[in-house]
């Protein structure tokens, strides 16, 4: 008797082994195929590009000589030219000026019309309109900013003759290595400037209102309001803002190839662009390849910092 009773404990607790180890090895089979696709289209074409920028183009290991071949080349710095010159000033120069005009006009706009049109009537017409460059294909901005900027039909250089700016005006923006890249960072300014107005507009919704009705009953002003109540609780939508954007501008590639295809002249050549002709243009794969890991360095600490925020606040 007590022997059938021990041989049925031993049977007991072999089954909830197995059912334990079925338990335990159930996620790993879900998650094998996410893994082996991660494995096969993103880890192993980052280490095979890292690898590929310490070699020739003969396949030979030449360390970090295809780094500074590229850094000291005038394609990445132009020192010479910038910046008492006209472009071309470099790709990684013509990047760094995206950012210097780009981020504060689009962070600047966007946070301007959240505001005037946050208590308008029919505001969501007007933010739809505006949202509208974000949501358009970047391709097709590229093509608007060669009709936009042209001499003969742009509405902007309409616009320019009728202030009197004729200098401006007489000249095809994006075929003029002065104009080109200003050019394609405004088309840039006005199809981003939609991703800016509707983060903030979500971050001006989620402001109680009993912050502004008690600075009212104290005697603040609008401005004092603005600044003391508005723009502290706007940091975090500022901060994703930046962020998001400092990203978008460093690997921005569709609406400048369109527009001008980096020229004239490389005036308005990006980081991106300059990998893609020299992968698949000039067939030079180790140079691309450093520009790649390059361009992926350039963009690893907003992503850091994205990824970081998110699992805080997880």
């Amino acid at each position: 008797m007590g022997n059938c009773i021990s041989e049925d404990r031993r049977k007991s607790t072999l089954m909830a082994g197995d059912e334990m180890s079925q338990k335990n090895t159930t996620p790993l089979f879900f998650l094998a195929p996410a893994v082996i696709l991660i494995i096969v289209f993103v880890i192993y074409p980052i280490v095979q590009t890292l690898w590929l920028s310490f070699l020739s183009p003969k396949g030979e290991f030449v360390g970090l000589r295809n780094y500074a071949q590229i850094l000291r080349s005038k394609e990445i710095i132009n020192s010479d030219r910038f910046p008492f010159e006209c472009p071309p000033w470099g790709a990684l120069i013509h990047n760094a000026v995206w950012i210097a005009i780009h981020l504060p006009l689009t962070v600047f706009l966007g946070l301007f019309f959240a505001i005037i049109l946050k208590d308008v009537k029919g505001a969501s017409i007007i933010k739809s309109i505006v949202f509208l460059g974000m949501v358009m294909p970047m391709v097709v901005g590229g093509l608007m900013a060669k009709f936009l900027f042209d001499k003969d039909i742009g509405i902007v250089n309409v616009v320019l003759r009728f202030i009197g700016l004729h200098s401006l005006a007489d000249i095809s923006w994006t075929y003029h290595p002065e104009t080109a890249l200003l050019a394609t960072i405004l088309i840039g300014v006005w199809m981003w400037t939609g991703f800016s107005m509707i983060v903030y507009s979500a971050a001006l919704a989620a402001i109680p209102r009993e912050y502004y009705e008690a600075a009212e009953i104290d005697g603040a002003s609008s401005f004092r309001k603005f600044i003391h109540i508005t723009l502290p609780l706007l940091k975090p939508a500022t901060l994703v803002v930046v962020v998001m954007t400092v990203l978008w501008e460093l690997k921005i590639f569709d609406i400048v190839y369109v527009a001008t295809g980096g020229g004239p002249g490389e005036a308005s050549m990006v980081l991106a662009i300059l990998m893609y002709i020299k992968a698949f243009v000039a067939f030079n794969f180790s140079e691309a390849a450093v520009l790649a890991t390059l361009l992926t360095l350039l963009t690893l600490p907003p992503a850091i910092w994205i990824a970081k925020t998110a699992v805080g606040r997880k």
